[in-house]
């Protein structure tokens, strides 16, 4: 959330920023809500302050023995006044928040400035890609071929955008989890969590998925619990309505957890397959950092991230959002997409941002400044470390053989007892 100060005072530079992301956003709403609350808290303050003076006076004449009864009659109809200017502040303080929570975060300078996905500005590449000398196919034929992916099933127990792992399948979903999770907690310093996988409405607003993105969401029917659509929503708000010590930033944490998205608007896009289903794993990455080291550790954060892929020896790139692609929330975000032989294209994997202190302040997240009894606002970042089923839809396409077969990575192969490949059942 941006602070009223900050637009107030940089009203032209807010705007500006804001269209870059090309979304109409009425700051003239602001600017409105915004005076009215003003004027009313200055009212307010002046009909305090002439209740105090003439109490004051009222204390001296009663002490000198003067009639004070007209000055008493005067006083209640400036309380009467008062408790109206308490309500009409609370209610545009009310209405200056519920317009905050629907202003996105401003892009960070560094952002490439473009309207969509295709504005988006390649950073690098990393990998070699595989050359066949056959048709590669795409990972729901060979999922179905080895018998290791469901569909059909997945779809009738619950619907689609549903699926069902067998055998392998779900023993190489697995073992992508905990080699995520010993790479990250082992090698990189995250601690290890294990968060609800349902959240209620304060939550989901502390890192803007509430309220503007309700549709999108799961709702468990007669509660106010939502299912979480990344570990990011539980993990960030671990610390909501906290003040951190500044010697213990940054701080690294880690998480498994199944996701829940309705997909909603996306009907049509990617309709096969394991790339947008309702339900997937994944393991995420947040940290939590003060202001002046956040966008080192944004690098660091996608390092992290980017190092799963080089274990698992799979093709990808680093791409900057620009500021019309960029989420809601973050302030500068880049995408590492991997490489899919079977659709010959690079597909999202993890998502990598710096929300600077946008989610901080709808969470209420503080630290303390050394020696100091100032607080500032933390910056929050978070990333993909990595999408689970798009890592494995990776495997499946990038170590698939001319037979039908695919080789299990050298990196994953302890975690599946020796297995080194996955084959058609017998």
């Amino acid at each position: 959330m941006l602070e009223a100060k900050y637009i107030r005072e940089h009203l032209d530079e807010v705007r500006e920023r804001l269209a870059l992301r090309g979304q109409a956003i009425n700051l003239d709403q602001f600017v409105l809500i915004d005076g009215e609350r003003r004027k009313a808290i200055q009212e307010w303050e002046r009909l305090r302050a002439l209740q105090k003076k003439v109490s004051d006076e009222v204390s001296k004449k009663k002490r000198e023995g003067q009639d004070v009864s007209e000055m008493i009659e005067e006083m209640k109809k400036v309380s009467t006044e008062l408790k109206g200017f308490d309500g009409i502040i609370e209610e545009k303080g009310k209405t200056l928040q519920d317009f905050l929570l629907l202003v996105p975060n401003l892009p960070h300078p560094s952002v490439p400035v473009g309207k969509d996905s295709l504005d988006n500005a390649e950073v690098r590449r990393w990998g070699e890609i595989p050359k066949f000398d056959f048709e590669p196919k795409a990972h729901w034929d060979l999922g179905e071929d080895l018998g290791i992916l469901d569909f059909k099933n997945g779809a009738k127990i619950t619907g689609a955008r549903f699926t069902l792992y067998w055998d392998l399948g779900a023993k190489l979903e697995r073992a992508l989890i905990n080699f995520m999770l010993d790479l990250h907690t082992r090698e990189h310093g995250y601690r290890e969590v294990l968060p609800p996988f349902m959240v209620n409405r304060t939550t989901m607003t502390g890192t803007g998925q509430l309220p503007k993105f309700e549709e999108e969401l799961f709702k468990v029917e007669g509660t106010d619990y939502f299912l979480i659509p990344t570990a990011e929503v539980p993990v960030t708000n671990i610390h909501q309505d906290e003040v951190l010590e500044e010697k213990i930033l940054p701080l690294y944490y880690t998480a498994y957890t199944p996701c829940f998205r309705k997909e909603a608007g996306s009907y049509g896009k990617d309709t096969r397959g394991l790339i947008r289903q309702h339900q997937f794993n994944k393991v995420e990455l947040v940290k939590f950092a003060k202001p002046e080291n956040s966008y080192d550790e944004l690098e660091k954060l996608l390092s992290n991230a980017e190092e799963v892929l080089k274990r698992l020896k799979l093709p990808y790139r680093v791409v900057n959002l620009c500021s019309g692609d960029l989420g809601f929330s973050a302030s500068k975000t880049y995408d590492i997409e991997v490489w899919l032989p079977g659709q010959n294209t690079f597909k999202e994997i993890s998502s990598c941002s710096n929300f600077e202190d946008f989610q901080a302040r709808r969470a209420k997240i503080r630290y303390r400044i050394s020696g100091k009894s100032k607080t500032e606002y933390v910056h929050t970042l978070n990333g993909s470390g990595l999408a689970v089923g798009r890592t494995l839809v990776a495997i499946l396409e990038n170590y698939q053989q001319a037979d039908g077969s695919v080789i299990i990575p050298e990196v994953l192969q302890p975690y599946l007892y020796g297995v080194e490949r996955i084959e058609k059942r017998k």
